[in-house]
């Protein structure tokens, strides 16, 4: 039964990628083109192996092929999924706009046929056997189709790489440094002014690289931070892979340390694996764990998706026997564990996971499987900070949702 289900689903997926491609390629390739001349044919192949990179390079990343394949697939595969989003959008949208352009096309072209008639000379008269003829249709009517539907389909096009262009160099220029400050009741006034940088979702993977690694220790470091938190996400693949990616985290610098508890990532790419990697990069991972600050406690619980593997997140084990009287701020990959951290007393939940959205309008698909999306928010006596994350996934591309690292200043209500 399961195979069934599993099988309907990748054919609904195919046929709904099928039939939107099929739609953008009738509104930029067909539409535009008049018969299989080079232009068809090139628009053509490239709405062709655009969705066939693709699937490769997911099928790629998640199949455990050689890590080079994955890089040569990734950056083509991954790029299209975005550039296909968009320029669904804009083909979308030019719907909108073709009737108005339409008309105006129309409108001018009836109006020059006005202004020649006016100017010319009366036409003799005309034999019985012309008058009899019935007129042909004008030819510049599919001239006039053919010239709405360039302007239209470039358009549309010129839209969806520059978006795609601007978004995807938003994320290789780096994250951008937010501060926040989140008055905390249980907070010593010795604690006051505490600074956590918060960094999440940073998806070193087949396309971001080590370059991009020592860009986010780098944002990080220029901060000085008294902690630093990494809340999950931090790779795709293998330690194999990956572990020369990783190595500049071993230069992060914080007075009090750098923290680091796992996201859904991890689990598809060898959790244990990367806990072990992690500590020996100089970092401290809470598995379920709490360790006692000057001022406070930090813990952190795994994330959900470890219950596959008998490692999911156990708040009880991290947060059961502390001291209520003192502030407790909770490291956890996921938005959605604040209901867990509210009941549990928690001042401040610090989360990632749901990159903002990352692709507009993502984030309304974010909004509606995330308590928060990005920012902080309050839940009964807990606030709750999303960073919206370094990295991307999948395409190494955001849109209406800029990466950040977030520099979380403590304050004491007694300060």
């Amino acid at each position: 039964m399961a195979i069934v289900v599993i099988a309907l689903v990748v054919l609904v997926a195919v046929a709904v990628l099928g039939g939107a491609h099929w739609y953008v390629w009738r509104r930029l390739v067909r539409d535009t083109t008049r018969a299989w001349g080079p232009a068809r044919v090139t628009g053509t192949a490239v709405l062709i192996a655009g969705p066939v990179l693709m699937i490769a390079a997911l099928a790629a990343e998640r199949g455990g092929a050689p890590f080079w394949l994955q890089q040569v697939l990734g950056w083509p595969g991954f790029l299209w999924m975005a550039l296909a989003i968009y320029l669904l959008l804009a083909v979308l949208a030019g719907e909108v706009l073709r009737p108005l352009l339409r008309r105006f096309v129309e409108r001018r072209g009836q109006a020059g046929t006005a202004v020649e008639e006016a100017e010319s000379p009366a036409p003799e008269a005309a034999p019985e056997a012309a008058l009899e003829t019935a007129p042909e249709e004008p030819r510049s009517a599919p001239s006039r189709r053919l010239f709405v539907s360039r302007v239209v389909g470039g358009a549309a096009a010129a839209a969806a790489v520059g978006t795609v262009g601007y978004g995807t160099y938003g994320v290789l220029r780096g994250p951008s440094v937010k501060r926040v400050t989140v008055p905390l009741a249980r907070l010593p006034r010795s604690a006051h002014g505490f600074r956590i940088a918060v960094v999440s979702d940073i998806h070193l993977g087949p396309v971001l690289g080590r370059g991009f690694a020592q860009k986010v220790v780098d944002t990080i470091n220029s901060t000085q931070p008294d902690l630093i938190a990494v809340v999950g996400d931090l790779v795709d693949g293998s330690v194999k892979n990956l572990g020369p990616a990783a190595a500049p985290l071993a230069g992060l610098r914080a007075r009090h340390g750098s923290f680091f508890v796992s996201g859904n990532h991890e689990y598809f790419s060898g959790a244990e694996q990367w806990l072990e990697e992690v500590r020996r990069l100089g970092i401290h991972t809470l598995e379920n764990a709490r360790t006692e600050l000057p001022g406070f406690d930090l813990a952190g619980v795994n994330d959900i998706q470890g219950e596959s593997e008998g490692q999911g997140p156990d708040f009880g084990k991290a947060l059961g026997d502390r001291d209520t009287t003192r502030a407790c701020v909770l490291l956890a990959h996921q938005p959605v564990q604040i209901h867990e951290a509210v009941k549990h007393g928690v001042d401040l939940q610090l989360s990632g996971h749901t990159h903002g959205g990352q692709l507009w309008p993502g984030n309304l698909i974010a909004a509606a499987a995330n308590p928060t999306v990005a920012g902080l928010e309050r839940y009964g006596d807990t606030e709750l900070y999303v960073s919206r994350g370094a990295g991307a996934w999948g395409p190494p591309t955001r849109v209406g949702a800029p990466s950040d690292i977030t520099v979380v200043e403590l304050a004491s209500k007694q300060a």
